[in-house]
């Protein structure tokens, strides 16, 4: 997701000048120098001390210890941005001498410039300061702001949604092979129809719309429909979104 992050503020033209990265691997670091032309370290405290927007791209489990590291270097001038699931805003102004926190959750789509960002703060900043975080996120998709009682929601519905709609396409494509259909040509239909009905959506057409103006009465998709309603297709939906949502509750557990 860092690199994500790094080659859409790049590529977007971004007014974000400078960058500098903390990344343990000596060969990952070379990588992204010369991918990017950006500056790295192995040090998190060298980029704690040097940068006024600090982004937290580390593992919600790896939170505490990188924390400790970097705390007496984050001043009360400086933006945090925090990435990882389940780490509250509360946690972080717990342990940093900055009030000028962020919570967001990005999704891998940001890969691509099309990922979907939502962003939690506090009340403390002002326009011009988190209209710099929000330009960075929008370098790579779209950002949407709500109240971080939200933000586990959303963990689980646009963090998690990527590799549940890639499950959907998977069970299409082996469905289109068990079928007749060769491997390559399942996938590729089963992408495509992804691609074009996300658009679809994208330009206004209600879910509900545009299932009706593909099924008709007595039809090919009227059965297979049907056969989702059979197998409880929504339920299962909605345990998973509920599953994950749960997950992201639990890891954010004594980092309230």
């Amino acid at each position: 997701m860092a690199e994500a992050i790094i080659k859409g503020i790049r590529g977007q033209g971004s007014g974000v000048r400078d960058i500098l990265v903390s990344e343990p691997r000596e060969d990952r670091r070379q990588y992204l120098e010369q991918s990017y032309g950006i500056k790295t370290t192995s040090s998190n405290k060298d980029v704690a001390s040097s940068c006024n927007i600090i982004i937290l791209a580390v593992k919600p489990q790896n939170m505490e210890t990188v924390l400790e590291e970097i705390g007496e270097d984050i001043s009360s001038d400086k933006t945090v941005v925090s990435i990882a699931a389940g780490i509250t805003l509360a946690y972080l102004s717990s342990r940093l001498k900055t009030k000028k926190l962020v919570r967001v959750m990005p999704n891998t789509p940001a890969l691509v410039q099309k990922g979907m960002t939502v962003m939690s703060l506090c009340e403390c900043f002002s326009d011009r300061d988190i209209d710099v975080v929000r330009e960075i996120f929008m370098s790579v998709g779209e950002v949407l702001t709500l109240p971080e009682k939200y933000m586990n929601a959303v963990t689980a519905v646009s963090g998690s949604g990527p590799a549940f709609i890639a499950y959907f396409v998977e069970a299409m494509t082996e469905g289109g092979i068990k079928i007749g259909l060769n491997k390559d040509d399942a996938f590729t239909l089963a992408v495509q129809t992804a691609i074009g009905t996300a658009q679809l959506l994208e330009s206004g057409m209600g879910p509900s719309k545009l299932r009706e103006m593909v099924t008709s009465p007595g039809g090919t998709t009227a059965a297979g429909l049907r056969a989702f309603e059979e197998k409880g297709f929504k339920d299962t939906v909605s345990f998973a979104i509920e599953a994950a949502k749960n997950r992201a509750d639990e890891l954010g557990k004594g980092r309230g």
